[in-house]
């Protein structure tokens, strides 16, 4: 019975037959008899099968009752429309107002019908619009995540860059806290030149009054300058301007040991983790900018020599006036060439070295310094100068002091920390240097005949060659008649005598048994 009933519905036939109406009745006064009857008969067929199949699903309704299953409403309604041969159900129902029940329903049906469709249209609609409402949702959700992760990533980058800023901002604050302290100090010891250098030329006006008074006795007065010129002159070691400026540079150069060499050691770890190195760099920077230093200020002191040679006269000699000069003018010197020249001698030493993306300028700051420094201590009436020195040497109590993690039982320096500073044979300050047992002598061979060291005069003073050149029968009376080194700073293992044939030089050392 369902399955009639749905097969029924499904071909839609009262639709077709209210179509069928509707297209007669529109051209039903352009068709001929013929055709309008043609039209009459279609519907009442097509009537007809509707009937039929509803009889037939009347039939299948009427027998699932029974017997007398639908009996009654079967004789209340059906039987009175067959009895007034379908066009009256009762005595106050016509045929027309059946029609007009049929339409209405009919239209009822149509209405509903419309009303479906268009629920169901706007339901796909609905549908649709949520869809596309769902999708960028989705996209949005897609971009709000997007948005946070780079939200996120940025407040990482500028928290980082915060940092490192702050970081940046407190080292350069404390930099330029310890400038001006610098400064400062600078300051005051100018000061201090200054007021020698007034005083100095007090005393030499005073002097030559002195003079003028005394000129009734030319022998006497001669003799009275010579005395007075001796005690002023600028060549003396009590000089003002001497003893001024070599307590000043004293000072500086402990300040560049206790500052500017820490500080070029935190640049120089950067770059190398290498602590040996790194002091092999700083101390080499140290060596060559007084080398190069020297050998201008001998330049510059020839230069002045020869042009006042011309046209020098008076009281005093010419190298009193060519140091006159040098105090007066002790700023007349090339510092970058000197910076250039220290840098390209650093890319030779065959001991040091720098990463690949690294050259010798980070350190420029602490070079430009210690040149600096050097020109002004060439520059003396009784010049200071660093002490020479080799690796693998004999540590030298009078000259330097052992770094905190030397080995304090081994005799041979490994490498040097900091020079000695000298004025002739007289220490000054004494150096830092680092001793270890089974420190080699190969770089140091190196190292002695590099041109730049070779020019010092004040080579002869080093241990290393003082060792070489003395007899066997001088080494033997050595303090420590006990213990004899090899070159290479170990115990001789066999013989009295050890013979190192080198290149160029044959060292033999003589070596007492216990």
């Amino acid at each position: 019975m369902a399955d009639s009933l749905r097969r029924l519905v499904n071909i839609g036939t009262f639709t077709v037959l209210q179509d069928k109406l509707e297209k007669w009745l529109s051209d039903y006064y352009i068709n001929t008899c013929d055709q309008n009857v043609a039209r009459g008969c279609e519907i009442i067929e097509l009537n007809a099968k509707v009937q039929g199949q509803l009889f037939k699903l009347l039939s299948v309704c009427a027998s699932d009752g029974g017997m007398y299953g639908g009996a009654n409403i079967i004789k209340s309604r059906l039987l009175p429309w067959l009895g007034q041969n379908f066009f009256t159900s009762g005595g106050s129902v016509t045929a027309d107002t059946s029609l007009s029940v049929l339409a209405e329903a009919s239209a009822k049906d149509r209405e509903i019908n419309d009303l479906q469709d268009m629920y169901e249209r706007s339901m796909d609609d609905l549908e649709r619009d949520l869809e596309s409402m769902k999708t960028e949702n989705q996209d949005l959700r897609d971009e709000l995540q997007e948005t946070r992760l780079e939200l996120n990533s940025n407040v990482r980058c500028l928290s980082g860059d915060r940092d490192y800023l702050d970081t940046e901002n407190r080292d350069l604050k404390r930099k330029l806290a310890d400038a001006q302290d610098e400064i400062a100090k600078l300051r005051v010891r100018a000061g201090l030149v200054d007021d020698y250098e007034r005083k100095m030329r007090n005393l030499r006006d005073e002097l030559s009054l002195s003079y003028g008074k005394r000129d009734y006795n030319l022998s006497d007065s001669m003799t009275s300058y010579r005395y007075t010129s001796r005690i002023t002159t600028p060549l003396a070691i009590d000089d003002p301007v001497q003893r001024v400026r070599q307590q000043n540079l004293v000072a500086r150069f402990n300040d560049m040991f206790a500052q500017d060499r820490l500080d070029a050691l935190d640049t120089l770890r950067r770059y190398s983790d290498d602590h040996e190195n790194n002091q092999r760099i700083i101390y080499s920077a140290i060596s060559e900018a007084f080398s190069t230093a020297k050998l201008a200020f001998r330049q510059f002191k020839m230069k002045v020599r020869a042009n006042l040679a011309k046209t020098h006269y008076g009281p005093e000699t010419l190298e009193e006036a060519v140091q006159d000069y040098i105090n007066r003018n002790s700023d007349l010197y090339d510092l970058p060439g000197m910076v250039s020249d220290v840098i390209r001698a650093l890319n030779r030493n065959p001991k040091i070295f720098l990463p690949p993306d690294a050259t010798f300028a980070i350190v420029q700051p602490f070079i430009r310094e210690a040149c600096k420094l050097a020109w002004q201590m060439s520059a003396l009436a009784h010049p200071l100068d660093i002490a020479a020195s080799t690796d693998a040497e004999l540590f030298d109590d009078n000259k330097y002091r052992r770094s905190y993690d030397s080995e304090y039982t081994a005799p041979l320096v490994n490498h040097h920390i900091w020079p000695c500073l000298m004025q002739g044979i007289k220490t000054l300050v004494k150096g830092e240097a680092l001793t270890r047992r089974g420190a080699s002598l190969t770089s140091s061979g190196r190292r002695s005949r590099s041109p730049t060291r070779s020019r010092s005069p004040s080579r002869a003073l080093s241990p290393s060659f003082r060792s070489r050149s003395v007899s066997p029968l001088r080494r033997s009376r050595s303090p420590s008649p006990r213990r004899c080194l090899s070159p290479l700073g170990r115990r001789s293992p066999t013989g009295d005598i050890v013979t190192n044939h080198s290149r160029r030089y044959t060292y033999t050392y003589k070596c007492t048994s216990r």
